[in-house]
């Protein structure tokens, strides 16, 4: 089964073993098996106590929550959300969770920003009014709903009004078992020779012992060699309320009904191998619970799925698994029915094994493994489905609901990244990552973006600075033997490569004829005169097209300032040749584009034809770099009308599926700026109706409607996912960001111009 790589870590919340309680073998059983189906996927666990102190826990419990102590949900949400968690699943059952009818987990779901998957151990047909709000929050806060039965989706829809699409029926999961002779078990616990009826699970009221033991009765007439082994501690909750008068009750009963001698109570939890040794050992598998309302039973579960016959009462998890032929359904408070049953089968040794037969059948689909690929194909598609986290973020409004308005420009997360040598690659969320050092890429970027602001008049003293320190990086980087620019160095300074790549070649042609074009008169202008004329020469070997087009709008910086230059004028029709020839050898009707993959950057492709043709009047040129925009323009517009990059996770081939995700904010920063020259270029406004829809994704116009802009930093989260943003804001995220805004504000200035009317 494959499942999304990107799930590295499921948190599970619930009660958890040695806690003694069913929803904790359950939770505890679940991860394990999720953890061994897929190794590669940490799987923690936030379990709830029911106790002071709480409980022995093993190594994999990392945080834990006082069920009656609502603030400490809350900082288990704290937790989830801090500690990188992909998905939460949940267990939810009334009883486990603090506040009135376990509300106190609804503060803590609300709180989360991943997506969570709810299992419902219980679902009420009659809820009172605090049970259906629960519930109902429940529904409403999770991205999706796990019931082990039909019957749970059911009353999910009818009496709470749960979307269906949301439900997925996995069954309860069991243990892997061999289909075994019950005889091999039976010398372990001094049962050989007799024909033993088992009922296991925690001893409470509800579970109806006494009808067992009145019909026990009847069956020893006719099988005087049947015994009854009830397994199972009395539950907690009751113990600590009541001691143990419910089973001091019972083995009265049994005396006095003169069954004790046929009777064995095993007051004991036990662990899962001693557990199925009990469970082989059993002809016949009793359920005599009192009343309907149990949507599901764990130990129903595990007797049937592992081949046990089952006589049961037909409470709402029974009565749905034990139809045509794979157990028998009794009455509820019924020892006479019950002792029927059970003797029908003691009797009749075929009837018994084929029930065994299609019960331990159908237990293949139950086993744990199975359910452990099942649960994880809900958590994919649980983070396909969540757009939950949206509501936890400040909204910013779309440029149409706030026109002529654009977000403050915000230096702070730049100047953070920032030291004495240059920008940092990466950032571990808003804190400067030093482990993966600085590269030319970025820097190049951070400079276009400095001396930009610059020409805008931003006014920040250290932007003069920023800048200078950008430009000797790119300096530094140039090794003046080979002509070529490295990319990548350590914190250390130090290079970890001879030569960098074409494209970090391109990104530094770009900056350094801006410098050109822009910068104020002296040594920083002609530093970045020198350097441009000496690196220029090799762009013309390059292959990589992006390097071509980094380059061309460098060169239209340059020309911009110094247009008398006939040889830099060579390179720009030597380079915009190369990318005339790429586009004519891919393009047909359906594809027009200049390679056979639509891969990262993309605008920059049609960006430096439209440009390089607009100020060569070359007509020809800017027709193909419009037609290649409005074709890339249309392949990342959503069905609702959002901007919707290609996603880096595998691109758009061609005669291929594209991929949606990952998304990255150098595409939006790339489709602003060209949208932008296309505006230019034809005074269409259309190209910037285009640009501000690009510029939006960045404010939550996008596919799951959430900002990557933080403005609380001034930064830019690194990437979209399916279900989520990255919260890392790096260089590159940051940088394209600034960028995409500054070329807002350049473009908004120049349609304000167009708008306004002429002098008289």
């Amino acid at each position: 089964m494959g499942h999304s790589t990107r799930i590295n870590k499921i948190a599970f919340l619930g009660d958890y073993l040695p806690r003694k309680c069913g929803i904790a073998t359950f939770t505890k059983d679940l991860r394990c098996s999720v953890a061994e189906a897929f190794p590669g996927i940490q799987c923690p666990v936030v379990p709830v106590n029911d106790i002071s102190g709480g409980y022995p826990y093993p190594p994999e419990v990392r945080f834990e929550i006082d069920e009656q102590d609502l603030p400490s949900y809350g900082r288990a949400a704290d937790f989830l959300n801090i500690t990188g968690v992909d998905v939460v699943c949940a267990q939810h059952e009334f009883g486990i969770f603090g506040g009135p009818s376990g509300g106190h987990v609804v503060a803590l779901l609300r709180e989360l920003r991943m997506p969570i998957v709810t299992t419902l151990h219980t679902i009420l047909r009659d809820p009172n009014p605090d049970q259906r709000r629960v519930m109902r929050d429940l529904i409403r806060i999770s991205t999706r709903l796990v019931v082990m039965g039909k019957r749970g989706a059911a009353f999910l829809t009818d009496v709470y009004q749960a979307p269906s699409h949301k439900i997925d029926i996995i069954p309860h999961g069991i243990p892997d078992m061999p289909f075994a002779d019950p005889n091999y078990f039976k010398d372990e616990f001094g049962v050989a020779g007799k024909q033993v009826i088992l009922t296991f699970g925690l001893l409470s009221p509800n579970k109806g012992i006494e009808f067992a033991l009145r019909a026990l009765a009847g069956i020893i007439g006719a099988f005087p060699n049947a015994f009854y082994i009830v397994l199972g501690q009395t539950h907690p909750n009751l113990l600590r309320e009541e001691g143990e008068a419910y089973r001091v009750g019972l083995e009265l009963l049994a005396k006095e009904l003169g069954v004790h001698k046929h009777v064995a109570f095993f007051n004991r939890f036990v662990e899962l191998d001693e557990l199925m040794r009990f469970i082989g050992a059993a002809d016949i598998y009793l359920t005599p619970y009192l009343t309907e309302a149990q949507i599901t039973s764990g130990t129903l579960a595990y007797a049937f799925g592992t081949g046990n016959a089952v006589v049961s009462t037909p409470y709402w998890h029974a009565a749905e698994l034990l139809t045509d032929g794979r157990g028998k359904l009794v009455p509820f408070r019924d020892p006479g029915a019950i002792a029927g049953a059970t003797m029908e089968l003691l009797s009749d040794e075929p009837q018994r094994h084929s029930m065994r037969k299609k019960a331990y059948q159908l237990g293949r689909g139950m086993i744990w493994s199975r359910v452990a690929t099942q649960y994880m194909e809900v958590f994919d598609r649980a983070r396909q489905d969540h757009s939950f986290i949206g509501r936890r973020l400040s909204p910013i409004k779309s440029l149409d609901e706030q026109p002529g308005q654009l977000p403050d420009i915000k230096l702070d997360h730049l100047f953070r990244m920032t030291d004495s040598t240059g920008i940092f690659q990466h950032a571990s969320f808003t804190v400067p990552n030093f482990a993966e050092g600085y590269c030319t890429d970025d820097n190049a970027r951070a400079l276009v973006l400095a001396v930009m602001l610059q020409k805008q008049g931003f006014g920040s003293p250290r932007l003069g600075a920023l800048a200078a320190t950008y430009a000797a990086f790119l300096s530094h980087a140039f090794d003046r033997g080979s002509r070529r620019f490295r990319n990548f160095m350590g914190f250390d300074r130090h290079w970890l490569e001879d030569v960098g790549s074409e494209d970090c070649h391109g990104h530094a042609l770009w900056a350094l004829g801006l410098c050109v074009a822009q910068a104020g008169q002296g040594g920083f202008q002609m530093m970045a005169a020198d350097l441009f004329e000496r690196a220029l020469p090799p762009a013309e070997e390059f292959t990589s097209p992006r390097a071509w087009a980094f380059a061309l709008i460098g060169i239209d910086e340059y020309l911009s300032r110094l247009g008398g230059d006939r040889r830099v004028a060579q390179f720009r029709e030597s380079l915009t040749d190369k990318l005339m020839r790429c586009y004519e050898a891919s393009a047909s009707d359906d594809w027009r584009w200049f390679e056979d993959v639509v891969s990262y950057a993309n605008a920059k492709l049609p960006h430096a034809l439209i440009l390089s043709g607009r100020c060569a009047k070359n007509a020809t040129m800017l027709k193909v770099g419009l037609d290649a925009l409005r074709w890339l323009v249309a392949i990342q517009t959503s069905v609702t009308g959002s901007f919707r990059p290609i996603g880096s996770n595998g691109f758009y081939r061609r005669g291929m599926e594209r991929a949606l995700f990952d998304q990255q904010p150098i595409e939006a920063q790339a489709t602003v700026s060209c949208c932008a020259e296309a505006f230019l270029a034809t005074g269409d406004a259309t190209w910037a109706a285009e640009a501000r829809r690009a510029f939006e994704w960045f404010l939550g116009r996008n596919d799951i409607g959430l900002a990557l802009y933080d403005p609380t930093t001034g930064g830019c989260r690194d990437g979209l996912h399916v279900d989520r943003l990255s919260q890392n804001q790096g260089a590159e995220s940051t940088v394209a960001f600034l960028l995409a805004l500054a070329e807002m504000r350049t473009l908004q200035s120049n349609l304000s111009c167009l708008k306004e009317p002429p002098s008289q």
